[in-house]
């Protein structure tokens, strides 16, 4: 018979529990990154009106709808 003292099961018990909860905890952070960075990579923001909005096209000069200023991809900076 194998002698375990109730603290290491204890220890054992709480590391099997954990561990897959944090694991699912970890696997959908990264999904909810990888969403945000997907949604912001259409959003434009104007150079001369400082209007942001949505182009989903992959073109490299963008039209802004507000003033009519041709604007180039950037990454918008996250907060």
């Amino acid at each position: 018979m194998i002698h375990v003292s109730f603290s290491a099961l204890v220890c054992l018990y709480l590391g099997i529990m954990l561990c897959p909860i944090c694991g699912a905890w970890l696997l959908a952070e990264w999904c909810r990154q990888r969403r945000e960075h997907a949604a912001f990579r259409a959003v434009l923001r104007c150079k001369l009106c400082a209007g942001e909005y949505a182009d989903p096209t992959s073109t490299a000069l963008s039209r802004c709808p507000h003033c009519g200023a041709l604007n180039e991809r950037a990454q918008l900076p996250r907060f």
